[in-house]
């Protein structure tokens, strides 16, 4: 019977008093070999595990403590640390055995023994562990010197202060240059550790430093390679020959088998790179960085996301190294939704003219999948790729006519949005797509971008459409029920409508102004009503100015990242923020933010958008606050009576608001919205009928009259009330 099968009989929950007992007849009677200790002991920790509380055996198991035996001592230190908390008042005998064993002859009882100290998070602890940590660091045995690396790091989260006062920093950074390996790289993680949670810069590399540390990385473990990699990221080229050499000894990594060395690998070369000015060399490394990313998609779906979501961010700095792998990144059935989501969007970032056909092919493809998500991002794809790539605009919007007649709603939704992209990105060279749309539009309705999309459309042409109107007035119908962004949609391309087809829009305009304006909550929406209103109704010529201006043509530049952000993610490169795609202070509040750093050697092209560690020491300038208002009673009843807030008399009634109809009623001329708009014959505009009579038609004038119909509308334009 295997070992781990014989100690599986210890999970089952025992009784308290049943293993102390069992402990007093094991320490009482003869146990030869410490085997009863051992078994007993065993049970402890199982019941830990399954997260029973045995901290009432403290007390029993402080006297094995004198057991000479190694494996007894490390299961019983293991029971300290766990309740070390919890028992600090009986602590005291825990900690003397542990200062016994820091000066024992076997270097593995020796390293056991600080580890434990290093964990007991009580100040008696951290006090007791000074010297023993300071004399293990200057150890001869590496074991206990890569151990004691370690305790620093923990001990620093304990008590940053006494790390600092007793130089354990300074002998840890000592270690950087240690004759093994291991303590090398321990040294490194420590450091790394501890440079994150404070302010200084610990790690400071040399050319020749950051040279032997290479050296270093042949002999060391996995996780070694990975802590000296990321120490690199500390060297800071002074010259481009300095960078270029340190890539040659790194580039050799890339065909390591591990996904952490390769992805930290690229890491470091991406940062060496922005201190490289020769294109070619940089051009040879990014050759070579294609292989190792291509070979990580082979692993697991997990790690195949990781690679993914590491390979969009380093294909928008460095397109090159994948630009001729786009096939790689087409799906199979077989893999999970979000690997599938992550390789679209990189197969939509490798788009170029040479390969949009096979591109577009694929994407068709994953338009008919059956999950939902993933064939409305794959219409997205297309839509944006005809953006992205104006010889395939043709192409795509063949493909799109083709999906939208497969009646999938989802499909024909998303085919509605992106198809209104592509008008504003190629105006007037596809209108005769609009007349399909329209007959599926009981089918884009139902979701509120697409129905903002169409509606946009309508709008847009509606003078080549020729029942416009009608549509637009079936799709105003519902106006108060509609979301946010379609009520905006519908508020302009209404608008526009009565620009361009006055006579048909009167009465839908007058009916989507007065709902804009008097119905609904929205702020923004109720203003950008009142503009309208007050735009048609005094300034007819400036309306068209204004509503129907040739928008510029939209493009993907929208979709990069800005090129100093991006700088800055990839530092983050096999990390938490290269898969969220935010650097880590963003959601890690202890995180400390990492910046490209300035040097001689900082080419032109990754200077001019370098992002700098902000300047603390620099001083704050506050301005001081600006006196809008007079703050004594005499100068408010100065400003009271100004003409800002006119004559504020005892003649002026109690609660009487000034509404917006009252504030525009005061106007006079042109700049007088309620004229014409509101039909009130006794002003000066056009909006009676005895007004009209000899003069041409204006429809602009006609719109106020169909917002009244009875005498009371009239009494209430008489009175100065605000329609709107």
């Amino acid at each position: 019977m295997s070992q781990g099968a014989q100690d599986g009989k210890f999970f089952s929950r025992g009784k308290l008093q049943e293993i102390r007992d069992d402990l007093h007849k094991a320490l009482s009677k003869g146990d030869k070999k410490w085997e009863k200790r051992k078994a007993i002991l065993k049970r402890v920790l199982a019941n830990m595990t399954m997260g029973n509380d045995m901290s009432s055996l403290w007390g029993d198991i402080m006297e094995c403590l004198n057991t000479p035996l190694f494996e007894v001592k490390k299961m019983i230190y293991l029971y300290v640390m766990n309740y070390a908390r919890i028992k600090a008042e009986q602590i005291d005998p825990a900690i003397r055995a542990l200062l016994q064993d820091a000066n024992d002859r076997n270097p593995l009882l020796r390293a056991l023994a600080i580890r434990t100290l290093a964990y007991i998070p009580l100040p008696i602890a951290m006090e007791s562990l000074c010297d023993p940590l300071r004399h293990s660091l200057r150890e001869s045995d590496p074991y206990v010197r890569k151990t004691a690396s370690i305790c620093v790091a923990k001990m620093y989260m304990f008590d940053p202060r006494m790390c600092e006062r007793e130089g354990l920093i300074n002998s840890l950074r000592a270690q950087m240059m240690d004759e093994n390996v291991t303590v090398v790289a321990n040294a490194m993680a420590a450091l790394s550790e501890v440079q994150e949670r404070g302010d200084l810069q610990l790690i400071k590399l040399n050319a020749s430093t950051a040279l032997k540390l290479t050296v270093a990385l042949n002999e060391s473990s996995e996780w070694g390679q990975v802590y000296i990699l990321d120490a690199l990221m500390n060297y800071v080229p002074q010259r481009p020959d300095d960078a270029l050499a340190l890539t040659k000894k790194l580039s050799i990594r890339l065909q390591n088998t591990n996904s952490a060395i390769v992805l930290t690998t690229i890491k470091v070369l991406l940062y060496l790179m922005n201190y490289m000015n020769d294109k070619d060399e940089i051009e040879e490394l990014c050759h070579k960085m294609g292989p190792p990313l291509v070979t990580l998609l082979s692993s697991g779906p997990e790690v195949q996301y990781v690679a993914l979501r590491n390979i969009l961010l380093i294909i928008q700095r460095r397109p090159s190294i994948l630009r001729n792998d786009v096939r790689v990144f087409f799906t199979k059935y077989n893999d999970p939704i979000y690997v599938k989501l992550a390789k679209l969007e990189i197969m939509y970032r490798l788009a170029t003219e040479k390969n949009y056909k096979e591109v577009l092919v694929e994407l068709g493809q994953s338009a008919s999948e059956a999950d939902v998500d993933f064939a409305r991002k794959a219409v997205r794809s297309i839509g944006r790729l005809a953006i992205k790539v104006p010889n395939s605009s043709d192409r795509c919007i063949g493909l799109l006519l083709e999906l939208i007649k497969s009646d999938a709603s989802y499909v024909v939704q998303e085919a509605t949005v992106v198809i209104k992209d592509i008008f504003r990105r190629y105006p007037s060279e596809y209108e005769s797509v609009i007349p399909q749309l329209c007959e599926k539009l009981d089918l884009i309705t139902d979701d509120p971008e697409s129905k903002a999309a169409i509606i946009w459309i309508l709008g847009q042409y509606a003078d080549r459409i020729d029942n416009s109107h009608e549509l637009l007035d079936d799709l105003a119908y519902t106006f108060l029920e509609e979301s946010k962004e379609v009520q905006f949609a519908l508020l302009t391309a209404v608008v526009k409508l009565f620009i361009r087809k006055p006579q048909d829009a009167q009465g839908l305009v007058a009916k989507v102004l007065q709902w804009a304006t008097e119905e609904v909550d929205n702020p923004d929406l109720r203003d950008r009503g009142y503009m309208y209103w007050r735009l048609l109704s005094s300034h007819a010529s400036a309306a068209k100015d204004v509503v129907l201006v040739d928008m510029p043509p939209i493009s993907t530049d929208t979709d990069r990242m800005e090129r100093g952000a991006l700088d800055q993610l990839l530092l983050h490169t096999a990390s938490l923020g290269s898969i969220y795609h935010k650097n880590p202070e963003g959601f890690i509040r202890t995180a400390r933010p990492k910046y490209l750093a300035d040097s001689p050697a900082l080419n032109t092209t990754s200077r001019l958008v370098l992002v700098r560690a902000p300047d603390l020491d620099a001083p704050v300038h506050t301005p001081a606050p600006a006196n809008i208002l007079p703050t004594t009673p005499g100068g408010i009843r100065e400003l009271a009576g100004s003409p800002l807030l006119g004559e504020m008399g005892e003649d002026e009634p109690e609660g009487v608001s000034m509404s917006m109809g009252q504030l525009i009623d005061e106007g006079e001329g042109e700049d007088d919205p309620s004229v014409g708009i509101t039909g009130n014959g006794n002003g000066n505009g056009n909006g009676s009928g005895a007004g009209r009579a000899g003069a041409a038609y204006d429809p602009y004038a006609d719109l106020g009259a169909m917002l009244g119909d009875g005498e009371e509308e009239a009494e209430r334009r008489q009175e100065s009330q605000p329609l709107f």
